[in-house]
């Protein structure tokens, strides 16, 4: 009888075993769906508003956090980025070695483009410009088609892209 019991005892553990296998691939693999998934534009738009009300009651602290992963302004690929617009200078970057660079310098990864001239000229006061381009996702060094919403705050040029 010991055996038999021992037996079924073996058999319900493996089946456990199994199960819990079967229930947790599915998870892992919304982990990692989550992880490659893009922002959209409507998610874009949401955290540029978002960095504009910052700006707007704090410019300090706000350019402060957006380069940071828990200051409340990087999701997936989305981030904020902001520059002076008196001399072009990078303020805020998830790229640390882009800050005090002049985004002027920026070219479309595809076309050669003067990218940041056309970004620096479309800022305005009180008002949303769109921009197309190209440029690598995070991690990767092929050029893909992004968009970005673009607007000046006080003295800050700022703009959240995303990928098309």
């Amino acid at each position: 009888m010991t055996a038999i019991n021992t037996e079924e005892a073996m058999r319900a553990m493996r089946k456990a075993a199994i199960l819990s296998a079967l229930v947790s691939v599915p998870l892992l693999w919304n982990v990692n769906l989550a992880w490659a998934q893009t922002g959209t534009a409507a998610e874009a738009k949401a955290m540029l508003e978002k960095a504009v009300s910052a700006l707007k009651a704090n410019e300090a602290d706000a350019l402060a956090k957006f380069p940071k992963t828990d200051g409340g302004f990087r999701d997936r690929d989305l981030y904020v980025y902001c520059f002076n617009t008196a001399d072009g200078k990078f303020t805020a970057h998830v790229n640390p070695a882009l800050m005090g660079t002049d985004i002027r310098a920026l070219k479309d990864q595809k076309t050669g483009a003067p990218l940041g001239q056309q970004i620096f000229d479309a800022v305005k006061e009180g008002s949303f410009a769109t921009l197309s381009y190209n440029f690598p996702k995070p991690g990767g060094t092929e050029p893909a088609p992004k968009e970005a919403f673009v607007t000046k705050i006080g003295n800050q040029g700022c703009g959240v892209g995303y990928y098309k």
